[in-house]
């Protein structure tokens, strides 16, 4: 292709209809920490969906795994998870790290995530970047 790198769903999203908002989410394997609590939460459990494909792209195994819904719940709120081999950057496993911090206010933004310096190498749009759903 062209090089062109473009992510369209990150696990969460909201439906309307007749104007009552419901959440419907997709693998629960991405499924973030607050999510799975019943907490509130905000685009930062994007930024967790993120930190989790990156690192099954890497593993080829999503970072948390479990054999029932009751094992992934504990496997997500703890937050642990195996770190990707040793073939891969530092940089890169910093990325994941910080994408999958449990504690949503810890966890950065698009926008931060786009301003450290591994990313400068790369042509990036933050224009379609939002806070908001």
């Amino acid at each position: 292709m062209n090089g062109v790198a473009k992510i369209g769903d990150l696990n969460i999203s909201k439906i309307t209809d007749n104007g009552f908002a419901t959440t419907q989410t997709g693998t629960p394997y991405y499924t973030s920490p607050e999510i799975w609590k019943g907490q509130k939460y905000d685009s930062k459990c994007d930024i967790w969906a993120l930190g989790c494909m990156i690192y099954e792209m890497c593993a080829l195994l999503p970072p948390f795994r479990a054999d029932d819904f009751p094992g992934l719940f504990a496997a997500v709120t703890a937050g642990k998870y195996d770190e990707i081999h040793k073939k891969y950057t530092n940089n890169l496993k910093e990325f994941i790290t910080q994408c999958l911090k449990c504690d949503p206010l810890t966890r950065p933004s698009a926008a931060s995530l786009l301003e450290k310096p591994y990313f400068a190498q790369f042509e990036l749009s933050t224009e379609c970047l939002s806070n908001e759903f």
